[in-house]
């Protein structure tokens, strides 16, 4: 058992959100308020999913945002039917391998790739995959909702308007990437007022970081529509930014970017029908997970014992050794926390879960000096060994670890998951799924119970308030890592979730416990 840096030893709590009407969860409680706003004005859940995601651009924007891409889940209630709005990444037409030369060594971003000269596929302009974000949050207001793109988009544009309030986390995060920001004058302009970090004094009122150029850019698409971030007058700036610094992404990519509305992957477990994204997602993975953990035998109801655990390591690490060999992806132990999910359900029991992001943390460190938005660093999810199953090419799409997921029971939904963490996604969401599904837990006790990774490498991450028994039963099988749930690094992922109960039509939701900024909002 190998121990790290042993020094927070804390317990922390978050509260669980009650409600016979809608609730938004997710790591940022501002853009979750944006979210309950709309759903108070008359919008079904799809409506405030598409109000919480563009608000994440202005409030949370390492993570997600208009140059981002992800994937949403949506049950309707109605129907009792659950679809999938892909918007995930697709690399630039005009991307060619040559441009890519391995430089020697392995990279120290998310994924062991070998490096490449300049580390061009990890921050930059050849590093950004198109952005689907827009056209997502747009495809599925048109498919599902009942708002117009200016109306959701409405509280972002406010709260772009009104800055970022510069508290301890801004400081932390951005003091984390300041270097590679430095690297790119408009991103510097931006996030390192003076050279560095922003920060307030202390017992000072919070200060407030603008993104410039990103409130503007907000108002042209509520006044256009979201296409205009594809064909018309932000195309264009995207565009011309882009080409002027050295990247390939053209007007084509963008023209012909389109958001899939496609059938979920579906798997039975417990009694439940849990719906994934499938394709090149942590989907396939987390069905497989789910096969393979029906075929054990541990005990169920109440809280998860030691031979649950167990069964979870050997599950999730037999996993692992799949993807990894078939599917092409690698992994850094060390890899920070980056991405946004959240959850919503309304009223009538419609449920959304989304999972967006930029990739890394700040993605591709590039904020568009014409529109300002931060770029996704996409094309660092293709291996760069050629002749790997995960290649980069032109017009491809990567592998990717995102994983919302929602679950029904006898046709009705149940709850919506989901999780930010890279490759720490997966065995989260699939922790949380079985403390619901076969231990009959609730949200509240589900997400303050203690988690382990076993995410790929060499070692079992396991939280140190685990009882003894369960660290005993997982050493005698498996190397472990002691390594406890802290604010940052973020060591077992940051899920949220929505849940209501079909008897009694009382709706909860719960976000990660350790996020700083993280809340589940109820309507009154």
């Amino acid at each position: 058992m190998t121990l790290e840096h042993l020094a927070q030893n804390w317990i922390v709590r978050k509260p669980l959100a009650r409600s016979r009407g809608g609730i938004v969860a997710t790591q940022n409680r501002i853009a979750g308020e944006a979210g309950v706003r709309i759903l108070d004005a008359g919008g079904n859940a799809i409506d405030a999913a598409a109000a919480t995601g563009l608000a994440l651009a202005a409030v949370e924007p390492w993570n997600s945002g208009l140059g981002g891409i992800g994937f949403m889940l949506v049950y309707l209630a109605h129907e009792k039917k659950v679809h999938v709005v892909d918007f995930g990444p697709i690399s630039p037409r005009k991307l060619d391998p040559a441009d890519f030369p391995l430089s020697g060594g392995t990279t120290t971003d998310l994924f062991t790739w070998p490096s490449v000269k300049d580390d061009r596929n990890v921050h930059g302009p050849l590093s950004i995959a198109v952005p689907g974000h827009v056209d997502g949050h747009a495809t599925a207001l048109a498919q599902f909702g009942t708002k117009s793109f200016a109306e959701v988009i409405a509280p972002a544009i406010e709260l772009a308007d009104l800055g970022i309030a510069a508290d301890w986390y801004l400081t932390l995060k951005t003091a984390t990437m300041a270097a590679e920001l430095s690297r790119y004058p408009s991103s510097a302009a931006v996030w390192l007022p003076n050279g560095f970090p922003p920060i307030t004094a202390q017992g000072a009122k919070l200060g407030r970081l603008k993104l410039k150029g990103l409130a503007d850019t907000m108002r042209t698409l509520a006044k256009n529509g979201p296409r205009d971030f594809y064909e018309g007058e932000v195309a264009r700036n995207i565009v011309k930014d882009i080409q002027s610094l050295g990247g390939v992404l053209d007007a084509e990519d963008l023209k012909t970017f389109h958001a899939r509305i496609v059938a979920p992957l579906e798997v039975e477990y417990g009694g439940a029908q849990v719906s994934l994204a499938g394709g090149l997602t942590g989907g396939q993975s987390m069905a497989g997970v789910l096969k393979a953990l029906a075929q054990q035998s541990f005990a169920k109801g109440g809280k998860p014992g030691a031979d649950a655990f167990v069964a979870y390591a050997q599950t999730l690490r037999d996993a692992y050794a799949e993807r990894l060999n078939s599917m092409g992806e690698a992994s850094d132990e060390k890899s920070p926390g980056c991405t946004s999910h959240f959850n919503v359900i309304d009223g009538e029991g419609n449920m959304v879960a989304v999972t967006q992001t930029l990739l890394s943390v700040y993605g591709s460190r590039l904020v568009l000096p014409t529109s300002g938005v931060l770029m996704n660093n996409g094309i660092n999810w293709f291996d760069t060994r050629p002749g790997s199953p995960n290649y980069l090419g032109p017009s491809k799409r990567p592998l990717t670890n995102m994983c919302p997921v929602i679950v029904r029971k006898n046709g009705q939904g149940w709850f919506a998951i989901g999780a930010s963490g890279g490759r720490k996604i997966m065995p989260a969401v699939t922790q949380v799924c079985s403390f619901l599904i076969d231990h009959g837990m609730n949200l509240e006790d589900a997400f303050h119970q203690p988690r382990i990774d076993a995410s790929g490498g060499d070692t079992v991450g396991v939280d140190p308030r685990h009882p003894a028994d369960v660290q005993q039963a997982l050493a005698a099988r498996f190397p472990l890592n002691l390594t406890e749930l802290v604010v940052f690094p973020n060591n077992f992922a940051c899920p949220s979730a929505v849940m209501q109960n079909v008897s009694t039509g009382e709706h909860t939701g719960i976000a990660d416990v350790m996020s700083p900024w993280s809340g589940a909002v109820a309507q009154a």
